[in-house]
């Protein structure tokens, strides 16, 4: 199986909307729509996508790729483009085309748009909230089974950042990986002849006594873990002093929309959220129909 890529270029990324969404068919339609049978196959329709809240637009490629699928002469005009905010009642794009694929796509394209709309703003609002830090909002790979490029497009979208993709593309050490190597020391020595092809290598550490043995042993990227305040500004400290330049440090833990100012001005580079993409609540939107 070919690893998956986080080129979201426009050929790539319609690629991923394209297979993410003939999944998406086959479960929900199957052998065919037997509810929009019951319509003039020459009926043609108009139809209307309302959003009923505020958001951060994400998912017009899936939205597009489901249309695309079911009637590729449908036309589609978008008024809201991706990564724009969009207002209460607004008219966030309009079909044309015929009736009975228009309402077959109508439940799959509104499930993405309002799944990735959800996480872009999700994340949106905690770049806001970070605002004027050094630190970046990043993603994490708690992620919804089978969605997780789609969900960590939408990280990007809403002006987050993504951290690895899954287990094959960077080295993440954490607790259980140090006590099973023998120590922070051990494993990153481990990790070069181990790894090499790893974009990055993170160990995580819970004290300032491992984050110097990480320092002090070359470690480039750190994951402070559930620290307190005054030791993430110590942590801070220590990395910006060490002779051999400091890492990125990043905050795992305890965040949540009342910390996370916080936890920025303490000087960390970047904070990992994990809420971004599994405890999205959907948004809201609305389609509706006009026969031609």
């Amino acid at each position: 199986m070919t690893p998956m890529s986080s080129d979201f270029s426009p050929e790539p990324l319609a690629a991923l909307a394209r297979a993410d969404v003939a999944r998406a068919l086959q479960e929900d339609v199957g052998a065919g729509d037997l509810t929009a049978a019951l319509v003039d196959p020459a009926q043609r329709a108009r139809a209307r996508v309302l959003a009923r809240e505020a958001a951060v637009i994400c998912g017009a490629p899936w939205v597009q790729a489901t249309l695309a699928a079911l009637d590729p002469q449908a036309r589609i005009t978008w008024h809201v483009a991706e990564g724009q905010r969009c207002a209460p009642n607004e008219v966030v794009f309009e079909i044309e085309g015929r009736a009975q694929p228009l309402l077959t796509a109508e439940r799959t394209a509104l499930n993405f748009l309002q799944t990735l709309s959800a996480v872009a703003t999700k994340t949106a609002h905690y770049v806001g909230l970070v605002a004027g830090t050094r630190a970046q909002i990043v993603d994490t790979r708690k992620t919804l089974p089978g969605l997780r490029l789609a969900q960590k497009y939408a990280v990007l979208t809403g002006g987050g950042a993504n951290h690895r993709l899954g287990l094959y593309d960077a080295v993440l050490i954490k607790e259980n990986h140090i006590a099973a190597a023998g120590g922070v020391t051990a494993v990153l020595q481990r990790v070069q002849a181990s790894a090499p092809q790893a974009k990055f290598v993170q160990i995580e550490v819970e004290t300032l006594a491992q984050l110097q043995e990480a320092l002090d042993a070359g470690a480039r990227m750190v994951l402070l873990d559930n620290m307190d305040l005054p030791t993430l500004r110590e942590a801070v400290r220590l990395n910006a002093a060490h002779p051999q330049g400091g890492a990125v440090l990043e905050i795992s833990g305890g965040v949540n929309e009342s910390t996370v100012r916080a936890l920025a001005e303490t000087g960390v580079d970047r904070i990992s959220i994990g809420a971004l993409t599994k405890d999205v609540k959907a948004v809201d939107f609305s389609m509706r129909f006009e026969a031609l």
